[in-house]
């Protein structure tokens, strides 16, 4: 429990030290949420991502930064297992990439982090309500293709506390298929040994994220559009395979 407490008292003291900070890239935002993106995301990724990985004992390895294209905006997608899948994938990504998650619906309500989401351009995916829910993606398909920023998905829709990958829900890639962003498949390894697993002990962790070759989506037809989550899926399975971690079909 050592490690938790430690883990829990940096983070009340990184709020409250970088709570001016937070208040100042949303200001900035107002003016320019590229301006805020290009300087809040290294920020957050040094001063909060990386520390918090290293307190809570965490190994990190990045295998495939290589494979992120540096001119074009791109749509990363990959499995989730654990809280830490975020703060590792905005580690793994390289910081010429302005990217924002999607994230459910509920953080938008959660002091501080969300304003800081709001600071990384995040979009806060609203479920329960189609309607909202479609708003959260227009807004996403609308800051890749005007903007060039990337966006972050977890396809699954939840985090997954089974063996394997769940499928990948019908219409998650809709951001790549409306703007012909390529599609960088992630895989992640062992992020729920942190935390999920033993909830609410932290405890310390060897964790991979796996970064895939781009899969192309401009030009898709249609029924390759219907099979580009299956597709993506096979993708990370396949990388998680060639890394030992088994993954069953889904029931």
């Amino acid at each position: 429990m050592i490690r938790t407490f430690f883990v829990l008292l940096y983070i009340g003291v990184m709020a409250l030290v970088t709570l001016p900070f937070c208040i100042l890239f949303l200001i900035i935002r107002l003016f320019s949420k590229k301006a805020a993106s290009k300087v809040g995301q290294p920020f957050a990724k040094y001063v909060a991502f990386w520390p918090i990985m290293l307190l809570s004992g965490a190994r990190l390895k990045v295998e495939g930064r290589e494979n992120v294209p540096k001119n074009t905006p791109v749509l990363f997608a990959g499995n989730h297992r654990s809280m830490y899948d975020i703060l590792a994938g905005y580690i793994a990504i390289p910081v010429f990439h302005h990217t924002g998650f999607i994230s459910k619906y509920e953080t938008r309500h959660t002091p501080f982090l969300s304003w800081w989401m709001r600071v990384l351009n995040c979009k806060f995916l609203n479920r329960k309500d189609p309607k909202e829910g479609l708003k959260a993606i227009q807004s996403a398909i609308a800051d890749v293709k005007e903007k060039g920023y990337s966006m972050f998905i977890m396809p699954e829709g939840t985090r997954n506390h089974g063996d394997g990958v769940q499928p990948f829900k019908p219409g998650s890639l809709k951001i790549a298929e409306r703007t012909g962003c390529p599609v960088v498949p992630i895989a992640m390894i062992g992020m729920d040994d942190i935390l999920e697993k033993h909830y609410p002990k932290i405890r310390g962790a060897r964790v991979t994220v796996i970064i895939g070759e781009p899969i192309p989506t401009a030009d898709l037809t249609r029924e390759q559009k219907l099979e580009l989550p299956n597709l993506v899926r096979d993708r990370v399975v396949e990388m998680l395979a060639a890394h030992g971690v088994s993954c069953p079909d889904p029931q």
